[in-house]
């Protein structure tokens, strides 16, 4: 059975950096697996796609041939592609073995809130029978404001309730966070999405304004809104943390049921032994304290222990690591401080 993750999120979610970090991960232990660009407006990829549907239609040939803008056109090429589904599926087919596949999807938000061609592409897959689960990537910037904080929940639980498929929110860019100022709540209080009552006196104080006054209601609305459905929440990333990595995989496994899989080796897999075993799943305060309140210290301990390992691989080797060796090490890192094994070679379950 194929699986997939259909990576969705608004322009500066770093969603082709996710793509390529991702795909460096998978392979390093051992899964195989191929990005697929959905995004036709997307020229300039930070990894190689499998196939791409610029290779079929582009944002610039619609709005040369239909006059239409660049949003307008990119919700057209999704039509275009919905209509013409079973030949793009035969190419996916096409690419052999692979049994883990990664879509980069456009970022225009009106595409996973309301417009009804990419819902209906996932559906099409779901029938075919692979496992889907959607990433959805949101800049932590959004957390720093109150206002846009509500914005991106309401943003997140619209997604949810539209494409209707296993969903993870993840805000990404962590590492960054530290650099947007100081939070009004601990980072628990956004990922868990805790009272937003707390919220409201914030609100009002950002937008002081007699508009502010006016939507004050709206804004309570809202909140109430999300809180009566209990349905968002948040992981967190770093992409250049191997270990949030790590975590985030574990969290996508669950949610696909790739979990319950079994290995080329044995009988059982090795992200559900991780998992019984606990694993790396770096709490959200060992998250704050890693990427908020100590972040400086880590980043200088993490760097001479990655130079270490560096020196002890040129003793090695005249060459440097490549991508999936740092990967590689990585892993081995954790399986030690872990004191549990994860092992390489995955492939589906029969």
């Amino acid at each position: 059975m194929p699986f997939a993750q259909l990576v969705i999120g608004p322009p500066g979610s770093g969603k082709s950096t996710y793509c390529s970090g991702m795909l460096q991960f998978l392979s390093a232990i051992g899964r195989k697996a191929s990005v697929i660009n959905l995004d036709p407006a997307n020229d300039h990829t930070n990894y190689d796609p499998a196939l791409d549907i610029r290779n079929f239609i582009t944002i610039e040939d619609l709005m040369s041939q239909e006059g239409l803008g660049p949003n307008g056109s990119i919700m057209r090429a999704m039509e275009e592609l919905e209509q013409n589904w079973d030949e793009f599926m035969e190419e996916i087919k096409e690419l052999g073995n692979t049994d883990y596949l990664i879509l980069d999807c456009p970022g225009q938000v009106e595409l996973f809130t309301h417009h009804h061609s990419l819902r209906a592409l996932f559906l099409k897959m779901q029938k075919m029978e692979y496992r889907l689960v959607v990433i959805d990537l949101i800049d932590s910037f959004y957390i720093t404001s109150p206002t846009q904080y509500i914005s991106v929940l309401l943003l997140a639980l619209r997604s949810m309730l539209q494409l209707d498929l296993p969903h993870i929110n993840v805000l990404s860019k962590i590492d960054l966070l530290s650099n947007y100022g100081k939070l009004d709540f601990n980072l628990d209080f956004y990922t868990e999405v805790q009272d937003l009552n707390y919220l409201l006196p914030l609100i009002k104080k950002e937008s002081p304004t007699l508009l502010g006054e006016k939507f004050a209601s709206l804004n309570e609305a809202i909140a109430d809104l999300i809180m009566d459905f209990g349905l968002v929440e948040f992981e967190v990333l770093a992409v250049e943390d191997k270990k949030s990595m790590i975590s985030l995989l574990s969290v996508i496994d669950k949610a696909t049921g790739y979990t319950f899989g079994s290995t080329e080796i044995g009988g059982d897999t090795i992200w559900a032994e991780a998992t019984r075993q606990g694993g790396y799943l770096g709490s959200i305060t060992d998250i704050q304290e890693r990427w908020i309140d100590h972040k400086q210290e880590y980043d200088e301990q993490e760097r001479l222990e990655r130079d270490e390992r560096m020196k002890e691989f040129g003793q090695q080797s005249s060459r440097k690591m490549t991508p999936e060796e740092e990967w590689e090490e990585e892993v081995r890192q954790w399986e030690a401080e872990q004191g549990t094994k994860i092992g390489k070679g995955f492939r589906n379950a029969p």
